[in-house]
């Protein structure tokens, strides 16, 4: 800790900005339009040297008060690529003691006991910060919302897998910060009985991890996952990234190794890598493992089958999610050239049969090529499986005596276009109207000027009440599909609005499951996996940037379909496509997973 960090009690400063105690040592914040806001108090100890890689510990306890009033540094991240960072604010505070978080009160005073709002942030498990303009927390604090917000170690520091550290250490992270409010939020003026986690892209995910954690248990009382399922990437697919770094930086794939490197030359390393990771293409990727510890099993598996049953949902997505991962850069239209070519990876991407593109050009006979496989592989990766975790609470019993004990879930979807060229309704556009921050300058790089303040008006207060009392406003989830629709217009509750797409999944996943087995590889469908059927052909992912060369994600360098297989929609039988027509169908400097 620094000298200038913690002062001595200055009567006159204590009559002006709000001070409250921690389990580590008193605070100081600001008053801001009415509300108390205290920036990067830490909740545990820079995780740098002795500290790297492993699980977080408790900060050093200060004497005096300690200045809250600006946030505290951010964890190690590489940039966004420049046609991302158009569009996606990430700013960077410099410093180790990087885990830190932020609270906005109304009331700062114990008696409050106001419902608490905890905000995770996305980015791919390698980006972003609480510090992020666009989150922040002054609305909620204004309507009556305790809001808290925090960073956690990203990328290799966070995510990596090595043999002489635990994994997962960026959602210990995430957890130390969940204790932290409970244990201290209530001299904050929250009520540690009522608080919902909130998350967005890689945030939602982390929260589908915590939900299934039994090490989670009791730490929140609702949860919002919006653009993101609960699911685990592939050990051996982040132990490639961690072998592939290694590699380029010629040392062992190890903590121990990887900790003696220079952290700006890790970091340039890690973003190298990274570039062959997509949600559209796939690829090895840093991602939240099964570690038999904080996560003991596949989190969607564990939900569906009744783990944290009394736990409210609130889920959705955004109408176009994938036009944030194609439009930068230009893919959208290397897609659409491509055609057939991208169907066959998108096939093997979703690793199903012709039957679905099939089916999803006669739902959109009018959508192009890139429409129809960013709203396939949205909907496997994004929107079956949430569907999933919704039909787990749509009233079924879970107790031996017939009493349904399951909290219910509620669905939407978020449809208002962006007013940025070609971005319609795409990932992450709906955080500035959660937020109530669409004016917010960084809020109109994604949404473009004139983003209608009614929009915001309508889904900030709808997640307002569903901290407040479980309910944002309209009907939960049973057999009728209930969605609420956040676009042009009053909001309005549409029913089964994906079913028909849901339908193609359901019926890949039978067909799936009736063919004879012909190898060890296992099919997934949504986060679940359906049956023991042929191994896929695998999707190629590609490096990009200035002197990048084509490498194959775990498979051959063509995508071959099987030529006793009916015809793909628009698609000859057989698709032999060489690996540099492939080699367009790439993303420049891409930002994976937000």
């Amino acid at each position: 800790m620094t000298a200038d960090s913690v002062d001595s009690v200055d009567p006159v400063a204590e009559k002006r900005d709000p001070v409250v105690p921690t389990p580590y040592g008193a605070v100081r914040g600001r008053y801001e339009n009415g509300i108390a806001v205290f920036r990067g108090i830490p909740y545990a100890a820079p995780p740098f040297g002795a500290r790297r890689f492993r699980p977080p510990e408790p900060p050093e306890p200060w004497d005096g008060v300690r200045d809250a009033g600006a946030f505290g540094p951010t964890p190690p991240k590489p940039p966004y690529s420049e046609a991302f960072a158009k569009l996606l604010a990430d700013p960077v505070v410099p410093g180790d003691d990087c885990l830190n978080l932020n609270v906005w009160t109304p009331a700062p005073d114990p008696a409050a006991r106001l419902p608490v709002m905890v905000w995770i942030h996305g980015g791919a498990l390698t980006r972003g910060s609480s510090a992020v303009p666009v989150y922040d927390g002054h609305a909620f604090a204004r309507d009556g919302v305790v809001f808290v917000s925090f960073n956690y170690r990203l990328g290799v520091e966070g995510y990596g897998l090595f043999p002489d550290a635990p994994a997962n250490p960026g959602l210990r992270d995430q957890l130390a910060a969940l204790e932290w409010v409970h244990e201290s939020v209530a001299r904050f003026g929250g009520d540690p009985g009522r608080v919902t986690v909130f998350g967005e892209s890689a945030g939602a995910i982390s929260i589908g991890a915590l939900l299934a954690s039994p090490r989670a248990r009791g730490l929140f009382r609702r949860a919002v996952l919006q653009s993101g399922p609960p699911e685990v990437s592939d050990r051996d697919k982040v132990r490639r990234m961690v072998r592939r770094m290694a590699t380029r930086l010629k040392v062992p794939a190890t903590a121990e190794a990887f900790a003696a490197v220079d952290r700006d030359l890790l970091l340039r390393t890690q973003a190298d890598v990274g570039r062959l990771s997509s949600p559209v293409l796939g690829g090895p990727a840093f991602g939240i493992v099964v570690d038999g510890d904080l996560v003991p099993r596949d989190p969607l598996e564990a939900l569906v089958e009744g783990a944290a049953a009394d736990v409210g949902l609130l889920l959705g997505w955004t109408r176009d999610e994938y036009r944030l991962w194609l439009v930068p850069g230009g893919l959208l239209e290397r897609v659409d050239r491509l055609g057939p070519v991208a169907l066959a990876g998108a096939m093997a991407r979703c690793h199903c049969g012709h039957e679905v593109p099939r089916g999803y050009r006669s739902l959109r006979p009018e959508a192009g090529t890139a429409d129809l496989v960013g709203q396939m592989i949205t909907d496997h990766l994004l929107r079956v499986p949430l569907h999933r975790l919704a039909d787990a609470r749509g009233g079924t019993p879970s107790t031996a005596s017939g009493t349904d004990v399951r909290a219910p879930a509620h669905v939407y979807e978020f449809a208002w276009p962006s007013n940025v060229p070609d971005l319609g309704a795409c990932h992450a556009l709906e955080l500035g109207f959660v937020f109530d921050t669409a004016g917010v300058p960084d809020s109109a790089k994604l949404a473009g000027e004139g983003a209608p303040q009614e929009l915001a008006d309508a889904m900030h207060a709808a997640w307002v009440r569903f901290a407040t009392h479980g309910d944002p406003g309209w009907a939960a989830w049973d057999d009728t599909h209930p969605v609420r629709i956040f676009g042009d217009g009053d909001p309005h509750t549409a029913y089964g609005p994906r079913d028909p797409e849901l339908a193609l999944w359901v019926a890949e996943s039978a067909r799936a499951a009736a063919r004879p087995a012909a190898g060890p590889t296992r099919r997934h469908i949504g986060g679940s996996t359906v049956g023991t059927v042929p191994a896929p052909t695998p999707a190629v992912a590609v490096r990009s940037g200035p002197g990048a060369d084509p490498e194959p994600a775990d498979g051959p360098s063509t995508v071959t379909e099987d030529p006793s297989a009916p015809p793909a929609v628009d698609a000859p039988v057989r698709i032999t496509t060489p690996l540099a027509v492939v080699r367009r169908f790439r993303r420049p400097g891409g930002a994976g997973r937000r």
